[in-house]
């Protein structure tokens, strides 16, 4: 029986492209995970040492943070001066991620959630809401916020 090497290499190639397209697929899965992990230790971090500590940490030198009734906040020095000019040590802020999406190229993500600000005195929810964060895999492999943003606004039904 002859086959057709035309048929053949096209039947190659295509096979070729799906186990490329699931090898990446399979890696942005497992990168997902990676993400939301290093979202949820930045969480951890600010109920442990403040959000102070916790967003100097996760903020890439060039990254902005977007806040209501704000011009873009850009660079760390922008975001250190922004964070320090404001106490911490009243309220817990925790958040956490309920998606996490790696693009297939691996260096660039994007993970969401809902975060809670927790009164230290009342040990009461004195605010919640969501939240987006755009990252960047740095050279060392580690994670940097690029992009933050937070919508308040979950308050409860009564």
């Amino acid at each position: 029986m002859k086959i057709n090497r035309l048929a053949l290499i096209t039947s190659i190639g295509l096979v070729l492209i799906i186990i490329a397209t699931a090898c990446n697929n399979k890696k942005a899965m497992n990168g997902s995970k990676e993400l939301a992990d290093t979202d949820q230790h930045y969480s951890d971090l600010s109920a442990e040492r403040g959000m102070n500590t916790a967003f100097l940490a996760m903020f890439d030198t060039s990254g902005v943070l977007l806040r209501a009734n704000h011009e873009p906040i850009e660079g760390i020095a922008a975001i250190r001066k922004l964070i320090l000019s404001q106490s911490d040590s009243t309220f817990e802020l925790t958040w956490e991620p309920e998606f996490a999406k790696i693009a297939s190229s691996g260096d660039l993500g994007y993970t969401y959630g809902k975060y809670k600000v927790i009164d230290k005195a009342t040990d009461s929810v004195s605010g919640e809401g969501t939240y987006c964060t755009i990252w960047q895999k740095q050279d060392d492999g580690s994670w940097k916020a690029m992009l933050d943003t937070g919508n308040p606004g979950l308050g409860r039904k009564k």
